[in-house]
């Protein structure tokens, strides 16, 4: 039986693809883009952003809200594709009431 490592199941999980901060920032600028080529954007400033700021937090040695096993290297990917994805159903519904209303 295959399974996956730690290090894999941190990148799917809070620590990659579903970071919080990565996501609420994707959903702002989703919300915010006027085009959907601002989607890119929005996934690689959310990816960038969430580990700085969980960077910030570690310099100022406060407690990590997330703990993690992957470096910042193997995160960015996951982040970038959660925040595109949160940015992309943000834009989604902002287009959809503004349509609507």
């Amino acid at each position: 039986m295959m399974t996956l490592s730690d290090t894999w199941i941190d990148l799917f999980t809070l620590s990659g693809f579903l970071n919080p901060f990565a996501l609420l920032i994707g959903v702002y600028l989703g919300w915010r883009a006027d085009q959907r080529v601002k989607l890119w954007i929005a996934g690689f400033a959310a990816a960038a952003l969430s580990l700085m700021l969980e960077t910030a937090v570690g310099l100022l040695q406060l407690p990590q809200p997330i703990s993690q096993d992957a470096g910042a290297l193997a995160m960015f990917p996951f982040r970038f594709l959660g925040g595109a994805a949160a940015g992309a159903v943000a834009y989604w519904l902002n287009r959809r009431r503004r349509q609507a209303g």
